[in-house]
């Protein structure tokens, strides 16, 4: 059975009530199907308004579950949102960017979705709908592996919730691919980059790196977080970044790469995610 209901409580009834699976933008859904027929219920929930688009509140930026990767690209936003609106450029062609949802990306799991990298560094929570209430987790403990979520049956991803923290803060997205477009990625990186600066002299405050496609799930470099934090902002930055920064991944051998090789693109990536950092300090 189709059903598409208007309202964000009308739809978490209808999940609670007789379960189907969600349809958003459809650009993962469709494709998953190959030539079968979805089985059992679709519940459509592309007339939920009231769950798309992105709003501001005094310590957070909501971007709600149904905003489409060009309402990211075309809504202003803090610099520390460069990094989200890079990945967001990097889904699929202009027409997936104008179906696909942020929700469904996170939804998704891909190891390669591209629009969790960024969310990750910037420490986003995700707030989950259900006929019982509103629960919120980090996005890092909400994914939990390749195409596996906290997301139960009946909830729906309502809203990305983004602290403004370090809203001024500048941010990069890189991906590697096996050609320049359209392309699932070798390894991705995020960086954001928080300074403090005392006369003329700037020094990393915070830094959030997370890389993508080289785990089960994107993963922060804890390590090197810290060992940025005092650091002279300066070119050069990169080269900090050693191996052993690296050891949270668990990248393996596919068609688009080996295990080695995706170990080694990260490690020059985040390097250079680090220096594109500087440039726009």
């Amino acid at each position: 059975m189709y059903l598409r209901p208007k309202t964000l409580q009308e739809a978490v009834s209808v999940l609670a009530r007789s379960g189907g699976r969600i349809l958003a933008g459809g650009t993962d859904f469709y494709p998953a199907l190959g030539e079968r027929l979805p089985q059992g219920d679709v519940v459509d929930i592309t007339a939920l308004e009231e769950i798309r688009g992105i709003s501001f509140a005094a310590d957070h930026v909501r971007i709600g579950g149904l905003t489409t990767w060009t309402d990211v690209i075309r809504t202003p936003l803090p610099r520390c949102f460069d990094a989200l609106k890079a990945a967001a450029r990097e889904v699929g062609a202009v027409q997936i960017q104008n179906r696909g949802t942020v929700a469904g990306n996170l939804c998704n799991a891909s190891p390669a979705a591209d629009g969790v990298p960024p969310l990750l560094a910037m420490d986003a929570e995700v707030e989950l709908a259900s006929a019982a209430g509103r629960r919120r987790m980090p996005l890092a403990q909400f994914i939990t592996g390749n195409r596996k979520t906290q997301c139960l049956a009946d909830e729906i991803l309502a809203a990305v919730l983004v602290p403004r923290r370090m809203e001024n803060a500048a941010s990069v997205f890189l991906k590697l691919g096996a050609r320049k477009y359209l392309v699932i990625s070798i390894s991705m990186v995020a960086a954001i980059v928080q300074v403090d600066q005392v006369d003329k002299d700037r020094r990393v405050a915070e830094a959030h790196i997370a890389v993508g496609s080289c785990s089960a799930t994107a993963q922060r470099l804890s390590g090197l977080e810290k060992d940025l934090i005092g650091q002279s902002v300066v070119a050069g930055i990169g080269a900090l970044v050693r191996a052993e920064h690296l050891a949270p991944l668990s990248p393996i051998d596919d068609v688009r790469a080996t295990a080695e090789y995706r170990r080694d693109a990260s490690l020059t990536l985040v390097g250079r995610a680090l220096e594109a950092c500087v440039e726009k300090i």
